[in-house]
């Protein structure tokens, strides 16, 4: 059996993600804030969010979610929210009778609303079905958003279907993901002081 440094893994991957999430911090609070300037203005206007992603991201999606409409620090009131991620009868029926491409664009389609904010969360920046729900969100007058790496791919076209693009400063999936948590767990947080 292979011998592993346990001591050097458990500090190569903490550092790394500390220097990501320090970029991040000193990068993104001007984008952060023009985003959540808008969330605010939605919320207070009685539309909701959309969040869906695809693998890690759909856990993401769903957690957030959850933050919002239970609690995430105080007590305060139900926020609208709903990952496109967790009915698993919805997910496999509009795989299996139309794509997977269409798991999420289908569910824009039916509940998405004007004025609501439809967050698409892919760590590369490509996943088929996050873009073409974010496409039809921005035809439904949706603010179509997508969470992201900051080197996506596609960035011309991306920039047409989307009102906000927030990539995070890492390459690599896992920080990516922790970023992205980070970044919905500091929307809750400005969301709870507002609405508590």
């Amino acid at each position: 059996m292979k011998k592993i440094n346990i001591k050097t893994i458990f500090d190569s991957e903490i550092k790394e993600h500390i220097n990501c999430t320090d970029i991040f911090m000193k990068n993104s609070f001007s984008d952060f804030n023009k985003f959540l300037d808008v969330v605010i203005k939605t919320l207070k206007k009685g539309n909701k969010i959309i969040l869906f992603g695809n693998g890690g991201s759909a856990s993401d999606a769903q957690h957030i979610a959850a933050e919002l409409v239970v609690r995430y620090k105080k007590n305060r009131k139900s926020i609208p929210a709903i990952s496109l991620s967790t009915d698993t009868s919805t997910l496999t029926a509009i795989g299996n009778d139309f794509s997977f491409n269409e798991i999420f664009s289908r569910q824009i389609e039916s509940i998405g609303k004007s004025g609501d904010i439809a967050i698409g969360i892919t760590t590369s920046g490509k996943s088929k079905n996050v873009i073409n729900a974010l496409k039809l969100a921005k035809k439904k007058k949706i603010i179509s958003t997508m969470l992201t790496k900051e080197n996506y791919p596609n960035k011309k076209e991306t920039g047409k279907i989307t009102d906000f693009i927030l990539g995070v400063p890492a390459h690599e999936t896992a920080r990516i993901q922790e970023l992205h948590i980070l970044f919905g767990h500091l929307m809750c947080s400005v969301i709870d002081e507002v609405f508590s």
